[in-house]
């Protein structure tokens, strides 16, 4: 890991930067970064389910996805989420638990994620693995929820707002729950790419309610972490309340969505 963050030290537009502001400076804009790509990546992703109430669309549309091109930047697309969700981990730590070695929590972060990328990147190539969805599901939603539990027993009390306390929850939910959606869904390529498996895993009411609930926690961290963003660069509070209500209908529309194909499929 420290070989690692060396490299990236060589680089001459983050070595300046590193210099000038820190490498808590650059990881906090690639976390905002990461995360925009993490919501647009779940519009598409519940965009993409709305086609199973008609299989066949949604099997030839995913055929697209077959070819080598899309395959790989399938795989591309999990360096974002991966490092959004392990350095949202990493934020938990430092603001919650008051774990204030950054050097060496940055260190394990990109570690971390470059082995994830690389484990996904196996399971890919090989194609072959299998799993029982609710085995997998079930325990892992368990081990999310108490994870979820224990940061919002910390922060419950605090003087903070209630929907930054909410996007601290939910980002603890989603530490365990986004990179086990990457790494189910590329064990064979069925698993997602064939409207029979999808439909057959989402008749399950345990899939179902798990489901629900990991878009409702998507959608909310991404739209607070969208409006979080705005804020920054919205200094007129009516274009503020303005993107704040904006956020608030396209994510309502999403969830709606989303919810609706979970229910019905």
């Amino acid at each position: 890991m420290t070989s690692i963050s060396s490299r990236l030290e060589n680089i001459p537009f983050l070595s300046d930067l590193a210099r000038t502001r820190g490498w808590p400076y650059i990881i906090a804009w690639i976390h905002r970064l990461t995360g925009i790509v993490l919501v647009l990546y779940i519009w598409y992703h519940i965009y993409t389910l709305s086609f199973l109430h008609s299989p066949g669309e949604y099997d030839t549309k995913m055929n697209l996805f077959r070819a080598f091109v899309f395959i790989f930047l399938e795989w591309l697309l999990t360096v974002p989420v991966i490092f959004h969700a392990f350095n949202g981990g990493r934020l938990i730590l430092y603001e919650i638990f008051g774990s204030r070695n950054d050097e060496s929590m940055i260190r394990w972060v990109l570690g971390l994620s470059m082995i994830y990328i690389l484990l996904i990147g196996l399971f890919m190539i090989m194609g072959n693995q299998a799993v029982s969805p609710v085995f997998f599901w079930l325990t892992l939603f368990v081990v999310s929820i108490c994870l979820s539990y224990g940061v919002a027993a910390k922060i419950w009390e605090s003087g903070v707002s209630k929907a930054w306390k909410f996007q601290r929850i939910t980002g603890a939910f989603l530490l365990i729950m986004i990179p086990a959606h990457l790494l189910f869904m590329h064990l064979d390529p069925s698993i997602g790419h064939e409207s029979s498996v999808v439909m057959a895993r989402m008749q399950s009411v345990i899939i179902k309610v798990i489901d629900i609930v990991l878009i409702l926690s998507v959608l909310y961290h991404g739209g607070y972490g969208l409006l979080a963003i705005a804020k920054d660069y919205l200094e007129s509070r009516l274009l503020q309340d303005g993107c704040a209500l904006l956020i608030f209908m396209v994510m309502a529309v999403f969830a709606w969505v989303g919810i609706k194909v979970t229910l019905f499929i």
